[in-house]
């Protein structure tokens, strides 16, 4: 933690929180904007809807790659540079989004969309941490997490209004407007929060050893398999989201955004009972309850829909308590991963992230693809991604402490 902490922000911590969820929003957001004109730029462009699905590839696979360097770089030269010029090659990226007239264009240009988005969230985590101690740096994390999760429950009504009423490039162009709008806030506002005594020194060969010495300890690999595959486990339902409510449970693109808005309420109001219960009770035991959540709820998902038909009244609810549970342990674990290596947050904060950016790149270009037009193919792929989490975490517990 910054030793003058408490000099660095003076405003209320909720406007700290609402301001680095801003930055970490900007990965969903650019994601679930441009879902519901699939269609449409796959006819505008010419694209098969394989190559549209690689649009959503490059993006995730982008953004795990650069995941592994922004932190470092936070580490080194400070949070705030490392997060404006995320925003600023962000804005730009979204820009040629918007003037893409060919797939191959669009692709390029959301990879290096994908590259930039992640300094926002990774840094983000890196900065809490930075400036609070355990039990309040949990309860600004699920702060972050609630005001970050309107975004995905926004975004696509956003996308699918600017789409029905403008055309696809309109979406981008919203893109890049926020981009600039988010620069601006966060080059007024956001202080430097890394203290200058606990700057890394920028030497590749000590990256690479921190890198190395991180990713072979196995506390913090089997603590972020915990953390980013069960998201998958939710977010495979929202990668499948025109196939999963469109076609199999009938919903108009104007109806989409139940789902969304579903899906975001379980998560704030996971992430508003963990902040609620930091410092009240074990770590390990309020990680064990969401575990408890999202297991019962998969099996429950699993057996409905063996059973039933998908029907859009019943279909979507597993997916918001699953959003629940995983909202309720994943602040804890994070920072579990952050304090492994106090004088390195950002490079945990970077592994991490990549981590769970890697699982959510291969979900989207190969299981999503798969499972998307089968309803119980979905839920039994969503619960074997949880059931990798809960054994991670499992054996972390047990043979790791």
């Amino acid at each position: 933690m910054n030793p003058d902490a408490h000099t660095l922000w003076r405003a209320p911590r909720w406007a700290l929180a609402l301001l680095l969820a801003c930055l970490g929003m900007l990965g969903p957001f650019s994601i679930d904007t441009y879902l519901p004109a699939f269609s449409g730029i796959a006819r505008s462009i010419g694209a098969t809807p394989t190559e549209m699905q690689q649009t959503l590839s490059a993006y995730l696979f982008g953004f795990a790659v650069m995941n592994l360097f922004h932190g470092a770089l936070s580490d080194s030269f400070g949070r705030r540079p490392v997060v404006l010029w995320g925003v600023a090659v962000f804005t730009i990226a979204s820009a040629g989004c918007a003037l893409a007239q060919h797939i191959g264009t669009l692709v390029f240009w959301r990879a290096v969309q994908g590259m930039s988005a992640g300094a926002g969230i990774v840094v983000s985590r890196a900065v809490i941490r930075d400036m609070f101690p355990p039990a309040d740096a949990q309860r600004v994390m699920s702060q972050v997490t609630i005001y970050f999760g309107v975004a995905p429950a926004v975004a696509p009504m956003v996308g699918g209004f600017l789409f029905v009423h403008a055309d696809w490039h309109s979406i981008f162009w919203f893109l890049t407007a926020v981009g600039v709008l988010l620069w601006l806030a966060n080059w007024r506002l956001l202080p430097e929060t890394l203290h200058a005594t606990q700057r890394q020194p920028f030497n590749v060969p000590h990256l690479l050893r921190g890198y190395w010495q991180l990713g072979a300890n196995p506390r913090f690999l089997l603590l972020a398999l915990a953390s980013g595959i069960p998201f998958n486990g939710m977010f495979l339902y929202v990668l499948s989201a025109p196939v999963f409510l469109g076609d199999l449970l009938h919903l108009a693109p104007d109806q989409f955004f139940w789902f969304f808005c579903l899906t975001i309420g379980g998560i704030m109001a996971g992430s508003f009972l963990s902040g609620r219960l930091a410092g009240r009770i074990a770590p390990k035991r309020q990680i064990r309850h969401g575990f408890v959540v999202m297991t019962l709820v998969s099996l429950a998902n699993v057996a409905l829909n063996l059973l039933f038909p998908a029907a859009a009244w019943w279909a979507m609810l597993p997916v918001a308590i699953f959003a629940f549970g995983w909202a309720l342990m994943v602040p804890v674990v994070t920072l579990m991963v952050l304090d492994l290596v106090p004088d390195r947050r950002g490079m945990a904060s970077s592994l991490q992230a990549c981590v769970g950016s890697v699982a959510n790149g291969f979900v989207a270009g190969a299981i999503a693809p798969l499972v998307m037009h089968s309803a119980p193919a979905l839920a039994i792929a969503s619960l074997l991604m949880m059931g990798i989490g809960l054994v991670a975490w499992i054996w972390v517990k047990r043979h790791v402490g």
